[in-house]
C-alpha cells in the first residue's frame, strides 16, 4: 500500500517557501484510512488536486505525494479541496 506525504504551503507568511523558517508536513499510511477516505484520496488524485483558484487571498495549498514501491505521484491542491483528515495530519516545525 502507499504512504501519503502532505505538505502545507503558502499563506500570508509563505510557509514552505525558500528561506522560510516553518515547515508544515505530515504523513499517513493509506492502510490506516477507511474505504471512504481512500476513495476520497483517489478522487483527489484523479482530479489532479481539484479546483485551482482560491477565493481567499494568501490561502494555503497542499502538496500531496502518494508513494508506493513502484512510483510516486504528486499533486497540488488548494486548501478548500483537501479533506480534513489529510489537513489534520500536518504539523508545524521550526527549521
Amino acid at each position: 500500500m502507499a504512504i501519503l506525504q502532505v505538505e502545507r504551503l503558502g499563506g500570508l507568511a509563505g510557509f514552505g517557501g525558500a528561506g522560510g523558517h516553518v515547515r508544515s508536513m505530515g504523513q499517513l499510511d493509506m492502510e490506516t484510512l477507511s474505504a471512504e477516505e481512500q476513495r476520497v484520496v483517489e478522487d483527489l488524485f484523479q482530479s489532479k488536486g481539484g479546483a485551482r483558484a482560491s477565493e481567499i487571498c494568501d490561502g494555503f495549498c497542499y502538496r500531496i505525494s502518494r508513494i508506493s514501491a513502484s512510483r510516486t505521484e504528486t499533486i497540488q491542491a488548494m486548501e478548500v479541496a483537501v479533506p480534513i483528515f489529510l489537513a489534520r495530519c500536518v504539523k508545524d516545525e521550526l527549521v
